[in-house]
């Protein structure tokens, strides 16, 4: 306000600085103040009697004398007082970050392997020296193992070299170590246990025109398991000519994560459903204690191996069935007494069953050609093969699932395939028509541990199903 505007101007001096914008925050000043009855506008003592005019202008002198000692007061307190105005406030520190004025900085990393710690920290602004001290200590306590580490580093740079305040290198599955500063400026190196959870998954779907393959994945299957899906009901299904679309199929995988909840290894699967127009089989995956490998188990504890595999090789399909054809080189009608496995060159040959090697080399039109005496009696061969394994010799003792070569397309054959034979007493069958024998049961107590592993796989997944 500018007194030059006001109509009845105050004596109080404070009024004569004031501006339309005040200060954010008055401080009360100790002032006396005249209360607007008592005030007399100098102008008006003119006509006043002598006597009069000398006690107004005692009034006025006291009154100013006053003012003054009251403006002095005011001026002082105002010097005092903070500048709230013109006030610069630092904002608090996030939680967990310290503030800027520190000097400190955070760095997140990802390292591809041990040997490129040191590098990293170098990168960093750290000195050769301390950079080399940091990573020997982390390196003593990582170990050798593979894959990407998670470096995560906190220094201080507030001069020309950056110093190391806390180190902490992990893998994916949480473990690694933790290098820090200690009070007198040492470095030392802590290791931190993994901490890895097993969640269980389970996918539903149906077959789709296409293949197993596309509809595995198209369901939620992962590509890398879709293929021992298939494996595990080799004893029981033809994937190529007993599925159809619209048949339904179930899997369950069990998969390790980290503490922030990402996959750590590959996935295993541990539950196989399967039910076609003919039959349905549900299989769990178990493996006995003491060791031995894994097997797929109905749901009584009856195992699915039988003495012979229907397919003895993977993702493949019949190019051609067991009997009279015409063949497609010589041009004429003739027995085919085997089924013809199309799949691409390198694909790999598995022996059907539990077997004594009792030829192995060239022979002929068979091309690269393998012929097994299992236990039961019983022949099976093996024709057109890229490749023979090694190992694979006359009098070589092999497993069933043992690989004994390669698909090819050597001797008289017109594209990759595997043409697999079965001898029952010397005399040729369908492989496709043979019973190839029931499965063990196993009992005691690996009986009692799969019930339990069993049951545990089912409550999983009534509970996501």
């Amino acid at each position: 306000m500018n007194y030059r505007d006001d109509p009845d101007p105050s004596y109080d001096p404070r009024s004569w600085t004031r501006t339309v914008t005040e200060p954010t925050r008055e401080v009360p000043e100790p002032v006396t103040t005249v209360r607007k009855s008592e005030r007399t506008h100098p102008l008006a003592a003119a006509g006043q009697p002598a006597r009069a005019r000398s006690e107004a202008a005692n009034r006025l002198l006291a009154l100013g004398a006053a003012t003054a000692v009251a403006l002095a007061g005011a001026v002082a307190a105002h010097l005092s007082r903070p500048a709230a105005t013109t006030a610069v406030i630092q904002a608090a520190a996030p939680a967990g970050e310290r503030p800027a004025g520190e000097g400190v900085e955070q760095r997140i990393l990802n390292v591809p392997s041990v040997d490129r710690l040191v590098p990293s920290l170098r990168a960093l602004g750290l000195s050769p020296k301390e950079a080399s001290e940091a990573g020997t200590l982390a390196a003593g306590k990582l170990g050798d193992a593979a894959g990407d580490l998670r470096l995560q580093v906190e220094f201080t740079n507030a001069g020309t070299q950056a110093q190391l305040r806390t180190m902490t290198v992990t893998h994916a599955d949480g473990s690694g170590v933790t290098v820090q500063r200690g009070g007198g400026g040492a470095l030392s190196a802590t290791q931190i246990a993994a901490h890895l959870e097993r969640r269980m998954r389970f996918v539903r779907g149906e077959l789709d025109g296409e293949s197993f393959y596309t509809s595995a994945v198209a369901a939620g299957v992962s590509d890398v398991l879709v293929s021992e899906f298939a494996n595990a009901f080799r004893y029981d299904f033809d994937m190529q000519r007993e599925v159809s679309p619209g048949d339904v199929f179930e899997a369950g995988f069990e998969q390790q994560v980290n503490a922030s909840g990402e996959p750590v290894g590959p996935a295993t699967l541990v539950y196989a459903f399967l039910s076609t127009a003919a039959k349905t089989r549900a299989l769990y995956r178990f493996q006995p204690e003491g060791g031995g490998e894994a097997e797929w188990f109905d749901s009584s504890g009856r195992s699915s191996r039988r003495a012979l595999m229907r397919t003895p090789v993977e993702a493949a399909r019949i190019s051609s069935g067991f009997g009279m054809r015409g063949h497609p080189i010589l041009g004429f009608v003739k027995m085919h007494r085997g089924t013809d496995f199309a799949a691409p060159t390198g694909t790999p040959i598995f022996a059907a069953g539990d077997a004594v090697v009792s030829f192995a080399g060239p022979k002929g039109a068979n091309g690269n050609f393998v012929r097994l005496h299992h236990d039961n009696g019983w022949d099976t061969l093996y024709l057109h093969m890229n490749r023979i394994a090694a190992g694979i010799v006359p009098g070589a003792r092999v497993l069933q699932g043992t690989q004994i070569g390669e698909v090819g397309t050597t001797g008289r054959s017109t594209g990759p395939h595997l043409h697999y034979e079965v001898h029952i007493d010397g005399n040729p069958v369908d492989p496709l028509s043979i019973e190839t024998g029931g499965g063990r049961t196993i009992g005691g107590a690996a009986a009692r541990a799969f019930r339990k592993s069993r049951d545990a796989i089912d409550a999983r997944r009534a509970a996501e199903v």
